[in-house]
């Protein structure tokens, strides 16, 4: 049976966020998880469904990726066709030729598993390398999670406007706003999953993050974690980290996944400061213009 690319609307949603649940486990590289979904539908389930695409045969879901931004492919599969030849040969024709209408042509990016045979085809001749490296890190939540010493607060609707005003004074150029965080609470990803605001002594809001799980016994992730510009180096981001695995871990995740670019190592510092242990840096596929 062939196998068919297919944007799957906002219909197919659930089915692409149900497939990318069931193959997160332990053990598995850094992958696209359903949280990344999740907090990509800040900007609207339309927007996801259209930067969702999705590979079959045989009506089974076989590779799921999400366009995060119009030149990044973040790409997954099934766990038993990793090494699919005939897969990895049609993600490679379907990604390398504008006109399938997943990536343009020039300058693009794609992140896949290491252990998938797809990116490997990618090779130097047709322009592909690899990119600068990644840290992923992990933390078991078998154990209990040390509590932090800020005040950490769910976030529902009468705390979006802060938690926004923290994101946005964490990340240079971010447009989140509180519109957009109630969209990322309508998504359907965000049945499991929950946003965080850390309060100093002060009672000022200085750090916030997202948490995702995937199910009980699954690996959860932060996506994202900030510390308010003015508040940094004061210990907030180990703090707002600890109060996010220990949310994890209520949920039933059986560990906590964040990753960061290597050269980033003040947060890959922070993490490790909240019992995270760090994997084998991962690079992602690029295409020069």
């Amino acid at each position: 049976m062939a196998i068919v690319l297919n944007v799957p609307g906002v219909d197919g949603l659930a089915e692409a966020v149900a497939v990318l649940r069931e193959w997160q486990y332990e053990g598995a590289p850094t992958q696209l998880h359903p949280g990344d979904l999740g907090w990509f539908w800040r900007s609207g389930a339309e927007a996801t469904a259209a930067a969702v695409r999705t590979w079959s045969r045989s009506g089974r879901i076989l590779a799921a990726g999400l366009l995060d931004g119009p030149d990044l492919l973040r790409l997954t599969t099934a766990p038993d066709v990793r090494q699919d030849e005939e897969l990895a040969r049609q993600l490679v024709a379907d990604v390398t030729d504008p006109a399938r209408g997943v990536l343009p042509a020039g300058r693009v990016n794609i992140e896949a598993p290491p252990n998938t045979l797809f990116p490997d085809l990618l090779g130097a001749e047709e322009g592909w390398h690899l990119d600068d490296p990644w840290t992923p890190l992990r933390r078991d939540l078998t154990a209990p999670v040390r509590t932090p010493d800020l005040r950490v607060e769910e976030v529902g609707p009468a705390r979006a406007q802060a938690f926004a005003a923290v994101l946005g004074a964490a990340f240079d150029g971010s447009r989140f706003t509180a519109d957009r965080w109630h969209a990322v609470a309508s998504g359907l990803p965000y049945a499991d999953a929950r946003c965080l605001l850390g309060y100093d002594d002060g009672g000022d809001a200085v750090a916030a993050v997202t948490v995702w799980s995937a199910g009980a016994g699954r690996p959860g992730i932060l996506e994202p974690m900030g510390v308010h510009r003015d508040h940094r180096r004061r210990g907030h981001g180990e703090q707002i980290t600890l109060a996010a695995a220990a949310a994890l871990r209520d949920m039933g995740a059986s560990s906590a996944l964040v990753a960061t670019p290597s050269s980033n190592t003040a947060a890959v510092a922070t993490y490790e400061s909240a019992g995270f242990e760090r994997r084998t840096e991962t690079r992602d596929r690029s295409r020069a213009a």
